[in-house]
Order: C-alpha cells, then structure tokens, then sequence
C-alpha cells in the first residue's frame, strides 16, 4: 500500500497503456473500416432494403449494370421566369398534352388589363391613321366644294364689274379711282376663289406630315401593345412538345418564386422509352453502339425487356443509380449507355432497372515502331 501511494504516477501511466493496448488489439482484430466483416455482412443482406433490385440474370454473357428508365426525348422540367400566385392548373398527371397547350397560368388581372388598354390605344391609333389618310369627312367636303364654287362665282362677276367699267372709261364716264377700285376686288375675288380651290384640293388627301405621324403613334401603340402580350404569356407555362404530364409539382394558391429547387410541372414524351445504363468503367471496351440489350425489373420477374444500344457516352463520370445496399460502392467510375426500348406500357418513367448488354470484344491496339526522324 505504501509502494502505491510512493509510485501512483507510474501505475496510473501503466493502467492508460494497458487500455489504449486493447482499443488497439480489438480495431486490428476488426479489420479495416473500408473492409466490412463477414458477418455484418450477412446482416446486411438479411434486412436488405426492398428497394434493392434483385432481378435474376439472364443466361449467357453479359456487361451488366443499373439504369433508370427514361423518356425517348429528354424530359421538359418547366417553371416561371416571375414570381406569382398559382390560379390554374389545367392537366393531370398521366394527361397527354400537344404543343403549345397550356398547362399552368398564374394570377394575371393587372396584366389582362393592361393588355386590354393597350389594345384600345392600337384601335385608336389606326383610326387616327385612316383619317389622317383619307382627308375630310364627306360633309366637310361638301362645305369646302361650294365655298369654292361661291368663291369662283364671286371672281367672275367681280371681273365682269371691271370689264364693264373698263369699257366707260373709254368714254370718260367712269373715274379713274373707281376703275382702280373695280380692279382691286377683281383680284381679291380671284384669289379668294384660288384659296378656297386649294382648301378643296388639300382636304381631299391628308398632308404627308399628318400621315406620319399617325403611323409613328400606331407603331408605338402596337409595341406597347405586344410588351403587354409577353408579360401576360410570361405567366403561363405551355407544352413545349406534345408528350405526357409527368409531374405537376405546385397546386392552386401556392406561391411560385423563380430559381426555385423544383420544377413546377415536368412533361416527357413515354410513347416510346428508353433506359439509361450505368457500365462499369472496367467493362466500357465492351460496349457498342447497336448491341443487343436486356432490361429487367423486380416488379416483373418474369419479363425480359428487348432493346438496343443507341447510344454511349464520350465521358466517364459518377453513379447514377443505387441500389441502397450498405455495401455498395458509391465512387465507382461509370459509362452511360442509353438502351432504346420502343413503346413499352410496363415500365414507367423514373423505375429503376438492371441492364444486360451483349458484350463485343474491344478492337486490339497495336502499336507500329517509327523510326527516328519519319
């Protein structure tokens, strides 16, 4: 007792060791941590999630991997540029839809109004264009006409008034004043009929000015009148193709922001499909385009999907699919090949499958020596 209380340092010390040892013992009797043990293993594989595909594999050689079935044409994921409230949804999920139909409209009162104005102002401007073209209304016109023909007939007595009194002049009956006179209100007359013929020719057309300008207010009117088209069409989401509603994602009355995480309604052509494939990158040399391929699915075990390889990607990247086992590696470098199936009603858009491609041995690579200097 005394030694423990002379050397407690040194057994405490001793004691740290000793349990430091053993953490060490059980960790290297474990195994590595990226090396799963045999019997968490099998544990595993008893409670195996159900969404794990377990697909039996079809006899023969094959290049095999997980895929995702997928529309023939690349899905449609539509939103709004502008933020606003849902008003309509006009189709359901399942719904085949053409080009152009609408799918869904936000609250558009102040856009419709403004759109209506501005339609009203094209009207306007038009009107505005017709008179400045055509001239006088009718009964102005047929003011200005017997206003010239007054005018004209005033001219023409004021000129017999002088040729008379020119004519007594010559007998010394009329002063020269008053010959001056007559001769002065002839020509007043006569210009007066002049102008009154001009108002008449003028009116009868609308001055160049007069058009232009009008047509500058309706080019101006029917701009304002298409900006007020494209913000109400802003608030509608149209079917870029035909094809099917996949997925409507927001309902009456919710708000919609722009940039949002999820699309508000998502649209695919299903009337054929195909499968997207994930090849491991140790079996890409394997791969053609126009093999045979095979599909299957856990929700039918009994069916085998025919189809052909229509296309495999120039780049190797990252898993797509997982089967959500523990042990599945997720950092395993993968191939695309997209497997044609044609038009398939059993398979739906989204469904993870298991994917057999017929195999092709790679091309030999040899290598011809050069000579220095060729």
């Amino acid at each position: 007792m005394t030694f423990l209380k002379k050397h407690w340092r040194t057994a405490a010390v001793i004691l740290a060791c000793a349990a430091m040892l053993t953490v060490i013992t059980r960790s290297a009797l474990a195994g590595p941590a990226t090396q799963p043990r045999d019997a968490d293993v099998a544990e595993a594989d008893a409670i195996l999630s159900p969404g794990a595909l377990r697909a039996e594999r079809p006899e023969g050689e094959w290049v095999g991997g997980l895929g995702v079935v997928e529309p023939a044409r690349p899905e449609s994921e539509l939103s709004f540029a502008v933020a606003g409230r849902v008003a309509a949804v006009h189709v359901d999920e399942g719904q085949r839809v053409e080009a152009g139909e609408a799918l869904v409209e936000l609250e558009s009162g102040v856009e419709r109004a403004q759109l209506a104005a501005a339609e009203a102002e094209v009207a306007q401007a038009e009107a505005e264009l017709l008179r400045a073209r055509r001239g006088l209304r009718p009964e102005e016109r047929s003011a200005l006409e017997a206003e010239s023909e007054a005018a004209r007939a005033r001219a023409e007595l004021a000129q017999g008034v002088l040729e008379r009194l020119e004519a007594a002049s010559a007998g010394g009956g009329v002063s020269r004043d008053e010959l001056a006179r007559a001769q002065r209100e002839a020509e007043a007359a006569d210009r007066t009929a002049t102008a009154a013929t001009s108002r008449l020719r003028a009116g009868s057309r609308g001055r160049v000015e007069d058009v232009r300008i009008a047509q500058a207010r309706l080019a101006a009117a029917e701009a304002r009148r298409e900006q007020a088209r494209a913000t109400l069409e802003r608030l509608r989401i149209v079917a870029p193709t035909a094809g099917e509603v996949l997925e409507v994602l927001y309902r009456v009355g919710e708000y919609v922001q722009p940039g949002g995480v999820e699309p508000v309604v998502v649209v695919g052509e299903t009337s054929s499909l195909r499968a997207r494939i994930d090849v491991d990158e140790r079996d890409v040399a394997r791969v053609r385009e126009g093999a045979r391929a095979l599909v299957t699915v856990d929700a039918l075990p009994d069916r085998r999907f025919e189809g052909r390889v229509v296309e495999v990607a120039r780049r190797m990247g990252r898993k797509n699919v997982r089967t959500d086992e523990p042990t599945e590696r997720i950092d395993t470098k993968i191939l695309e090949v997209v497997v044609d199936l044609g038009p398939i009603d059993a398979l739906i858009v989204g469904q993870r499958v298991m994917g057999y491609v017929s195999p092709t041995e790679a091309a030999s690579r040899v290598s011809q020596p050069t000579a220095r200097g060729e």
